[in-house]
């Protein structure tokens, strides 16, 4: 577990954009074996739920909010290599942003966590074409797609993205999760079969374990 000053600290440098000193608690939570996926969740996931949490306050701007999620980003290659150390399990997850979402470091995340668990996770990016995901799911056959929603507002990007899957690839497990979800949503993921709404890491640990 994080403590409550290395996390504070954290988001003070992260908001003042200090990228060395973010590196620096970053380096010695992985010299002291903090697990990845606890920095994962508490550290970078809860860095931006606060960051996230200023901008609607409007006690920072968006450009520091687009600046603190890059920022993250960046730290979470310098952890890449850590990733795949754990035994392969064999199995696929195919990770993308619907249509007109352009906040990916949720999706990163996930695929990630995915990896984590010995699975290959592609991550095929933010603002991804309905098009385009149907063509690469039949190109790498996984295991499970997840759909990431951040914007409540794109929700009906999310419903058609979800109608072409279940058309074309009707057994393929789909989960969806994002930030959008804190206004609802989950009505229109129950309209479809095979479809699960995830709604935190911990629910995803859980489906990737029974797996």
């Amino acid at each position: 577990m994080i403590d409550h000053t290395t996390f504070d600290n954290f988001v003070d440098h992260l908001v003042n954009g200090r990228k060395k000193d973010c590196l620096v608690i970053l380096e010695k939570l992985v010299e002291e074996n903090c697990p990845i996926e606890t920095i994962y969740t508490e550290l970078f996931q809860g860095a931006l739920y606060v960051v996230g949490d200023l901008w609607e306050k409007n006690k920072i701007s968006v450009a520091t909010e687009h600046m603190a999620t890059a920022l993250i980003e960046t730290l979470m290659i310098q952890l890449q290599p850590k990733l795949f150390t754990t035994l392969r399990v064999g199995k696929k997850a195919v990770i993308a942003c619907v249509a007109k979402e352009h906040h990916q470091v949720g999706a990163k995340m996930i695929a990630d966590i995915f990896e984590m668990h010995g699975w290959d996770g592609y991550f095929i990016g933010a603002n991804t074409p309905a098009e385009e995901l149907n063509r690469f799911i039949a190109e790498q056959k996984p295991d499970v797609v997840g759909l990431s929603l951040s914007i409540y507002f794109n929700i009906n990007e999310l419903k058609g993205f979800l109608a072409r899957l279940r058309v074309r690839f009707p057994d393929i497990p789909v989960i969806v999760g994002g930030q959008a979800f804190r206004w609802g949503g989950a009505e229109i993921v129950d309209q479809f079969s095979n479809v699960r709404l995830l709604k935190s890491i911990n629910e995803l640990n859980n489906y990737i374990k029974a797996a």
